[in-house]
């Protein structure tokens, strides 16, 4: 494969075009008006996550008050909103100020390689249908990529699956000329996207089971906001989103400790949630109620309750067992019991990859993300002029979106008035201490920490789960920090 020659420079590439993208690219407009930049996206369309997911249902499983941009209020009712409606947001916010004529499209990063002497990434690319490596560079790298594998959903394999007469296929490659109306479907899996599917599938199936191996906290949420429905009779639209977007942290953030101080407490509330759902008579203990605290895995959401109701009026049901095998007609569980079948539906969650799973060198010197630190839960110890934008675990994503998204327009404008072109968190040796930094103990996230970096026990080398801790440290704080090094 033959490499062009280098075709442009910027002073920063934004890799990704989802949500991340879109408001990094928005937060360079407005902060740092001088700097010229461009979006790279693998794939044919905005929205990233947004744009890729189209199963029937899907939608956030984080309000909008929070998962909406800083600087873009969310005028839409919906608290919970679906993925279309997320989607055209993304967009719009893209629209708005031709941050959408800044994006290429099927360009794949490939590789991307510092060179200290000229303070510059090279960055090469893999453009859809022509074998030839683009070359780009730039100064600065964004890393908007999210962790996803969006080609590769996590499939495991199932004995006897050739055996299965019906259709079979993962929730993340959704076949859109499907029709699952009056058949019996069978949802693998316990997660975010499966308490999503059962309910909106159960509206037009003959029956749905969502068959599970062990359950999930579930927690039953009001669709709107009912102190952002009281104030819309008296304040502007933009008031009322930055009102409630601080109550929804100010909760998040209260929940999440209540978890880690209280979890006895908290999980007495969510399962007593569910015994209201569902009445005396359901074995809410086996299906309901996990082998693990509550924010050990991520808290699923349900908007008023629908996948409960699904169960309540028979559409739906929930099975907690194990598989044996598929069979023509559908699934044999440990138990004995079989699941009849047309359709089953693979929800058993992602892979995860680091920066695109692209390969980094610095220098003459090939980069090992696991062997690497993350400095303030964003930039990698020792490698200059990379970030790389991560969301919370316990929150929603755009909270720290935008925070890193702030705070590199800041580092931008500091290195623009001191002449500085290279800026690196120098790491010494001993001084971190090795820890996972994804914080869960979701399947997904345990089979993937070999690939990600570590995090420390102190500051600036741990990543804090609390978004009021990084707004102070990285919006309110200035940026004086004896780990960064300005060249």
């Amino acid at each position: 494969m033959s490499t062009a020659a280098i075709a442009e420079y910027f002073d920063v590439i934004i890799v990704g075009a989802g949500l991340s993208g879109i408001g990094s690219a928005r937060h360079l407009q407005a902060q740092c008006p001088e700097r010229s930049f461009t979006l790279l996206e693998s794939r044919g369309s905005l929205g990233g996550t947004w744009d890729l997911f189209r199963y029937p249902g899907i939608r956030s499983d984080s309000d909008m008050y929070t998962l909406g941009y800083s600087f873009k209020p969310w005028l839409n009712p919906s608290a919970i909103a679906d993925g279309p409606s997320i989607l055209e947001y993304v967009k719009e916010t893209a629209r708005e100020t031709g941050v959408d004529q800044r994006i290429r499209y099927h360009h794949s990063v490939k590789s991307a390689r510092w060179c200290s002497e000229s303070a510059t990434w090279t960055v090469m690319v893999q453009r859809a249908e022509d074998p030839e490596l683009l070359a780009l560079q730039c100064n600065f790298l964004l890393m908007c990529s999210g962790y996803y594998d969006y080609d590769n959903p996590y499939t495991p394999e199932f004995p006897g699956s050739k055996d299965f007469k019906g259709r079979v296929f993962h929730a993340q490659l959704w076949p859109q000329e499907l029709d699952y109306s009056n058949k019996n479907v069978v949802v693998i899996g316990s997660g975010a996207t499966a308490v999503t599917l059962v309910p909106e599938l159960a509206r037009e199936t003959a029956h749905t089971v969502m068959l599970q191996r062990s359950p999930t906290y579930i927690a039953s949420v009001p669709e709107q906001d009912a102190t952002a429905s009281r104030l819309r009779k008296w304040l502007p639209g933009s008031w009322i989103y930055r009102l409630t977007r601080w109550k929804r942290v100010l909760f998040q953030i209260f929940v999440y400790q209540l978890s880690r101080k209280r979890p006895a407490m908290l999980k007495r509330y969510l399962l007593g949630q569910v015994r209201e759902e569902l009445g005396p008579d359901y074995d809410v203990d086996t299906h309901f109620t996990p082998h693990y605290d509550p924010w050990d895995q991520r808290l699923c959401a349900v908007p008023e309750g629908d996948l409960f109701g699904a169960i309540r009026e028979g559409r739906a049901e929930v099975v907690t067992d194990q598989i044996e095998r598929f069979c023509e007609s559908g699934i044999v569980l440990h138990s004995g019991r079989q699941l009849t079948a047309d359709i089953i539906v693979l929800a058993t969650g992602l892979n995860m990859k680091f920066l695109g799973d692209i390969a980094l060198q610095v220098d003459d010197k090939h980069i090992t993300p696991s062997e690497l630190f993350v400095y303030r839960g964003m930039m990698l110890s020792n490698i200059p002029n990379l970030v790389q934008v991560f969301g919370y675990a316990n929150a929603s994503w755009t909270l720290k979106a935008d925070l890193t998204s702030d705070y590199v327009c800041r580092l931008l404008n500091r290195m623009r008035k001191a002449g500085s072109r290279m800026v690196v968190p120098r790491l010494e040796q001993g001084t971190a201490t090795e820890e996972s930094t994804l914080g869960l103990s979701a399947g997904y996230i345990m089979r993937s920490m070999g690939q990600f970096p570590k995090q420390g026990k102190y500051l600036p080398w741990r990543v804090y789960q609390n978004y009021i801790v990084d707004f102070i440290k990285l919006r309110l704080r200035p940026l004086r920090d004896d780990v960064l090094e300005f060249r």
